[in-house]
């Protein structure tokens, strides 16, 4: 049986914010009696009823901690940061969920530029917590073995959100990365690197380091020979358009390609709209399924404007 969760002064602030924010009302509910000893991203979950919504933490380790934590990613899509999407399928549902599971893993590890630096700002990372983070790397992934094998995919992610979690902090904690999982951290320092050139402190920030990250991971899998995710295939973005692009023709802002990969909602392949920027799925399109009609099907919506086409497919898009 769920019941209310008390959380503490820092905690309930952050739900006073996000409760301005939403409509409905915003609860956080503790589910079962577990205390791990290690804080780890899925010790909670968001329920949507009608127009509540439930918090709910089902370790009690850290309940503070988790609740802010899934409050800020509430938070940030409650106040227009892009969000992302999976509706197409490969076929194989198996790939998909992977596909899914470490698309959006990535998509969370830029998110948490956001959130850990919030968390840190209302006290809610202490020593502590910082120790319990760490028992949970270690219950999240095991210790190389001086070779890439099929885990080095989630310790990169491990240990990449690690160094977002700790910042300046990472190199304090080397005795347990860099002889554990040497090959994921060399790997996740390149890519860090990569995502901190510039700031994530925006809607349209964020969905660049996110696209960065996309393809940055995929060069990474390349070197080690393992496959690619092509993620900015597979999963879409949130658009954030100027005011001038969204009065642009769709072909002046977007490529649309006849994609192999299929829409969910039809299982007939997809049309993608690629941002020409950078080359991201930010809208897919139900049309004709044979190639010779596929071309005056493309050129129609390419002489639409951003804005009509947006709208009329009812895909939401935020605006800088």
């Amino acid at each position: 049986m769920a019941e209310e969760l008390k959380l503490g002064p820092k905690a309930q602030s952050l739900l006073n914010a996000v409760s301005r924010f939403f409509d409905g009302d915003v609860q956080v509910q503790f589910i079962g009696n577990l205390k791990s000893g290690y804080v780890k991203h899925d010790q909670a979950q968001i329920m949507q009823d009608g127009k509540n919504l439930f918090v709910q933490i089902n370790d009690q380790t850290e309940p503070d901690f988790i609740a802010t934590h899934e409050l800020l990613h509430l938070l940030m899509t409650l106040r227009g940061f892009p969000q992302v999407y999976f509706p197409l399928t490969t076929d194989d549902d198996a790939l998909d969920e992977q596909l899914r599971f470490i698309g959006t893993e990535l998509f969370d590890v830029i998110a948490h530029f956001v959130v850990y630096s919030e968390q840190r700002k209302h006290g809610l990372v202490t020593p502590q917590v910082e120790q319990e983070y760490i028992k949970g790397v270690r219950q999240t992934i095991t210790p190389e073995q001086g070779k890439v094998d099929p885990e080095m995919i989630l310790r990169v992610v491990t240990v990449l959100d690690a160094m977002v979690f700790f910042g300046d902090k990472f190199a304090d904690n080397d005795a347990v990365f860099v002889q554990n999982f040497p090959i994921a951290t060399e790997a996740a320092k390149r890519l860090y690197k990569i995502i901190t050139e510039k700031p994530t402190d925006s809607p349209f920030s964020f969905r660049r380091n996110v696209v960065k990250l996309f393809k940055a991971f995929d060069a990474q899998l390349k070197g080690w020979n393992l496959p690619e995710l092509h993620l900015t295939d597979f999963a879409m973005v949130t658009s954030v358009f100027s005011e001038r692009q969204l009065g642009l023709k769709v072909s002046q802002v977007f490529k649309l390609y006849h994609s192999q990969l299929k829409n969910k909602a039809t299982l007939t392949r997809a049309y993608i709209g690629f941002a020409s920027a950078d080359d991201q799925n930010s809208f897919i399109l139900a049309g004709p399924t044979d190639d010779k009609q596929a071309e005056a099907f493309i050129q129609t919506a390419y002489a639409k404007t951003v804005k009509d086409l947006f709208d009329e497919l009812k895909i939401p898009y935020l605006i800088r």
